[in-house]
């Protein structure tokens, strides 16, 4: 099947599409979107991909599933579009990268200037039904993202691993940590962030130090 993901992409997943998992989460998502409301809109579902070939990835960021209310997901992690109030997490990755680098919370939550500089911005669920979190945690996508990882880490290597909170970091056994560079964490939301562990950990300091270490231009964060 023709699926619409960047090029680079489309080879390393070639395998997925024709997979029965992957048939049958295509027919589910195209149900859920003609029933009502899902996020983000289906040009964007695999935006993060878009934005971020496979041979420019430096930085891994896994996030759950999509944000599920109007507006907000446009298909990169933690990321939302512009003129929509940070949500609390966002807000802690500001604050954190603030004290980190000294560099000011911007206007906007759109990410999309660090997917453009090699940071793949993935939820491990490409969407969500309005209003309902997780609610398409179940149809598949899992298998599909997982296997975008496992890529990543058969064909590229000095890769930055940000892994944040017990799901993200679940994911960890598929990194070769001689490779690469994991970075674990709690989650950036208010709950886990105020009982410590996010806060003070230096994580984007320490990810462009690996980088500039190995050749490779450090992000603007």
């Amino acid at each position: 099947m023709d699926v619409k993901i960047e090029e680079s992409w489309k080879r390393q997943l070639q395998g997925e599409f024709g997979k029965p998992y992957f048939l049958q989460l295509t027919e589910r998502i195209r149900q859920e979107y003609s029933a009502g409301a899902c996020y983000p809109p289906g040009r964007l579902i695999f935006n993060a991909f878009n934005l971020c070939p496979f041979d420019r990835v430096k930085v891994v960021i896994i996030g759950q599933d999509p944000y599920h209310e109007p507006g907000q997901a446009h298909g990169l992690s933690f990321s939302v579009q512009p003129g929509v109030p940070f949500p609390p997490s966002l807000q802690n990755i500001f604050k954190e990268i603030e004290q980190d680098l000294g560099t000011p919370v911007p206007q906007d939550g759109d990410l999309t200037r660090w997917a453009r500089q090699g940071v793949l911005l993935l939820n491990a669920t490409l969407t969500v039904r309005a209003h309902i979190a997780n609610s398409h945690a179940t149809l598949g996508w899992q298998y599909f993202t997982d296997a975008a990882i496992q890529a990543l880490a058969r064909h590229r290597q000095h890769l930055v691993y940000m892994l944040w909170g017990g799901f993200a970091r679940s994911k960890a056994y598929m990194v070769d940590r001689q490779k690469n560079l994991v970075l674990e964490s709690v989650h950036p939301s208010p709950l886990s962030a105020n009982r410590g562990g996010w806060f003070g950990q230096h994580q984007f300091s320490r990810c462009n130090d690996y980088l500039t270490q190995n050749g490779i231009e450090p992000i603007a964060w």
